[in-house]
């Protein structure tokens, strides 16, 4: 299972949305979880499902990657769906002791499970095809304005984004961990929920551990590279908006219109 978590990997490819500035993605990710949130019936979700197909192929990440990443929740989609059943009014159409199932109810589930996967499938296209680096640039970019009221865009960005790329270094140590502890003989999948709670000990230990010595290898690292904040830094790479986003806005603001469209004449 932690081999599945796919969250804040990236995958090096010439596809068209690796070409995009950071910013687009980041505020393009932003809408389209508004615009799924915002589909009210199955004509608006449609399309924004259609959307978020269609940005998985032009992002030419292979397929496995985003079934890792869905295989990774799959019981929570399969929870939210079940208990979306039972959630509904209307006449129901099958009914024992206190639950009941409705044709609400079902709508509900679908709607919700639509909406989980079309918002996994957008994170991670947005992390496969934006590096570290382009990531932390568009969020201090976008944040800009929060430094009128003396926040620290730069350090938040930074944080944020080494949160994130942390993720996948922290799961793989923990397959290590488990793996080595196994081969020692524990036992991590027999017992109660007590036995199996008291087993992860000898994983979380050396897991914070090394979590701290990687978080203070990085700072002295930093250190060393007089690091010290965003204030008067200079970037290699300067961000420019191109014909690509163009493109890419346009397209995202027709499927808008679809969608809102769909909502109030549907």
């Amino acid at each position: 299972m932690i081999r599945d978590v796919t969250l804040g990997q990236y995958y090096p490819s010439n596809g068209f949305l690796h070409k995009l500035d950071p910013r687009v993605k980041v505020l393009s990710l932003a809408a389209l979880i508004i615009l799924i949130f915002c589909s009210f019936n199955f004509y608006a979700l449609g399309i924004a499902t259609f959307l978020a197909l269609f940005t998985v192929i032009l992002s030419k990440v292979p397929l496995n990657l985003y079934l890792k990443s869905m295989k990774a929740i799959i019981f929570v989609v399969i929870l939210t769906s079940v208990l979306n059943i039972f959630y509904g009014s209307g006449e129901p159409i099958f009914q024992w002791w206190v639950f009941k199932i409705t044709m609400e109810g079902i709508r509900n589930s679908i709607f919700v499970t639509v909406r989980i996967i079309d918002l996994v499938l957008l994170s991670s296209a947005l992390t496969f095809t934006t590096t570290p680096t382009d990531l932390t640039d568009a969020l201090e970019r976008l944040m800009k304005p929060l430094g009128i009221f003396g926040i620290k865009v730069h350090e938040i960005a930074m944080m944020m984004t080494i949160a994130l790329r942390f993720v996948p270094t922290l799961l793989e140590e923990t397959d290590k961990i488990m793996s080595a502890q196994k081969a020692r003989g524990a036992d991590m999948e027999s017992g109660n929920i007590v036995s199996r709670i008291k087993a992860l000990i000898p994983i979380l230990v050396p897991l914070f551990v090394s979590a701290f010595r990687r978080a203070y290898d990085l700072a002295m690292a930093m250190e060393c590279r007089c690091y010290q904040g965003g204030k008067g830094r200079t970037r290699m790479k300067k961000l420019k908006l191109g014909s690509r986003d163009a493109v890419a806005l346009a397209v995202l603001l027709i499927f808008t219109a679809g969608v809102v469209l769909c909502d109030i004449f549907l």
